[in-house]
């Protein structure tokens, strides 16, 4: 800096603002766009000096769960394109200011891999942010949170490094980023995930995992060509989607540790329960009992990894009265993300996923990965300027000789209805003016609290491969499962769907 000039001030002072967001990850990036689309004022603070959040340093081993393809049946510049593009954030059809911040992470990757590296990640977000013009201000930590009451139901005050910001809408997206260790005797003497060395630390070592879901397996991968021996363990069986055909638990990508471990390769994979880790000359001794037979077993290790989990770091939310659940710490979350004890705070990316819809077919949402926490966060915003600041969304007129073939279009090329499956719909309904385009909502939005006829489109998993489209008409107060057939190639738009679903919404006056 030249002499004699001041320092840039910094985005966002303490002070009042209508909303303050807190995070600079995927949900708190797309949030603030969404939000700024809609004109409504928010500050974004943020502990971390760039944008991107957890992927500024996770996975260890770089490659991430999620793809992106490149080169696939839709132009990157439509809508259609997300659904083959799990890691970009979205800019909306009719923002051509920001048309060059569309679909970035494909531009990033080097083509080694259509699962992206996590610097390429992190390149997109930084990229997102910078080509939207997100303003955040950096380097400001949260550290409380209290109410203050006042006639229009009062402030939030959130105190930070940097001094106190009032306002009458918090929104945190924080992650779920905070390791869990269990209540294991000695797991002091284990080192978590968080604290994971270079691989070639672990060169000729003997390594026991505690966890074996997502981050227990990528920890395998990544030291299977550096450690002389890896055990994990937990006490239930890993759940792995190649089996389940569904995307929770371990991915195929992490699947390679099962095979050493059918060949003798040297990798354990034990359901087994922790009882205790304890000094055992220069390494470790790890005592476990099976989960089948009960049968106590020793296992030596020169490192022990806590790979069992994280919490969301809500500090001292839980005190000012939202409710958590579960090991990770939840928040207890409404159909619109709100807190279900505190109104006035919201969540906002992967904490997102405490609201879990319907869980059709056990299946929650995806709304824990970035390409299902995007659309969430659209929704959101779209919920906070409509109940907080009164600002209403168009839901424009639609004529209904076209409603069957849009609805249909939607279920073959939606990328909500695809991302977030039973969970997102399209929906329409009916009313004194006419059929009208309600957009994209929860299914469960759409059915406990849409009081007026109308049919909403989703796009449901089994479990056992199948994938079609399902049709929630309401008529006369009643609501109808309509489930489509499914077809080979994924198209819902032949003849067949065509009929099934003009005869199911044929009380709405829709053909």
């Amino acid at each position: 800096m030249a002499s004699g000039m001041a320092p840039a001030a910094r985005a966002f002072p303490p002070g009042e603002y209508p909303v303050v967001v807190v995070g600079s990850g995927p949900g708190a990036l797309q949030l603030s766009y969404a939000l700024r689309r809609l004109g409504i004022g928010h500050a974004v603070l943020s502990e971390d000096h760039a944008p991107g959040g957890m992927f500024r340093r996770w996975p260890h081993f770089q490659r991430l769960l999620s793809w992106t393809k490149p080169y696939a049946p839709e132009e990157r510049s439509t809508r259609g394109y997300e659904r083959f593009d799990w890691n970009s954030l979205l800019v909306d059809p009719d923002d051509a200011d920001h048309a060059d911040a569309r679909s970035l992470q494909a531009t990033f990757m080097d083509g080694t891999s259509y699962f992206p590296a996590r610097a390429e990640m992190e390149a997109n977000l930084a990229s997102f942010a910078e080509r939207t013009g997100l303003v955040i201000r950096y380097g400001c930590r949260w550290q409380a949170t209290r109410h203050e009451d006042g006639p229009d139901g009062g402030r939030f005050v959130l105190e930070t490094t940097d001094g106190e910001y009032r306002c009458r809408v918090a929104v945190f997206a924080v992650g779920v980023a905070e390791p869990w260790d269990p209540a294991v005797p000695g797991i002091e003497l284990a080192h978590s995930y968080a604290t994971v060395r270079p691989a070639e630390t672990y060169a000729g070592r003997r390594v026991f995992i505690l966890g074996k879901h997502n981050s227990g397996f990528e920890l395998a991968s990544g030291l299977l060509p550096w450690a002389a021996g890896i055990v994990l363990a937990s006490p239930s069986p890993a759940k792995l989607s190649v089996i389940t055909r569904s995307l929770v638990g371990v991915r195929a990508r992490y699947l390679q540790p099962f095979e050493d471990n059918a060949l003798g390769g040297g990798v354990g994979i034990l359901d087994a329960s922790i009882e205790a880790i304890e000094p055992a000359g220069s390494g470790l001794r790890v005592r476990v009992r099976r989960s089948d037979s009960g049968q106590p077993l020793e296992y030596l290790a020169d490192d022990v990894i806590s790979a069992t989990g994280f919490t969301c770091p809500l500090l001292d939310l839980p005190a000012l009265g939202v409710a958590t659940f579960g090991q990770s710490r939840l928040p207890a979350q409404t159909t619109w993300w709100e807190s279900a004890t505190v109104p006035g705070i919201f969540f906002a990316g992967t904490i997102g996923q405490g609201q879990a819809g319907l869980k059709k077919h056990g299946m929650p949402p995806n709304s824990g990965a970035v390409h299902g926490a995007r659309y969430n966060a659209r929704l959101l915003a779209r919920r906070i300027a409509e109940t907080r600041f009164g600002t209403p969304v168009e839901r424009p007129l639609v004529d209904p000789a076209t409603a069957v073939a849009g609805l249909l279009d939607e279920a073959t090329r939606g990328p909500e209805l695809w991302h977030q499956k039973a969970f997102l719909a399209r929906a329409l309904s009916t009313g004194p003016e006419g059929l009208r385009d309600e957009g994209i909502l929860p299914l469960v939005a759409f059915l406990d609290e849409l009081s007026t006829d109308g049919v909403a489109m989703t796009v449901e998993a089994d479990g056992t491969g199948r994938i079609a489209p399902v049709a929630y008409v309401r008529s006369r107060g009643s609501v109808r499962e309509v489930a489509l057939p499914d077809h080979p190639l994924l198209d819902f738009t032949t003849d067949d769907h065509r009929r099934v679903l003009a005869e199911a919404v044929a009380p709405l006056g829709l053909s």
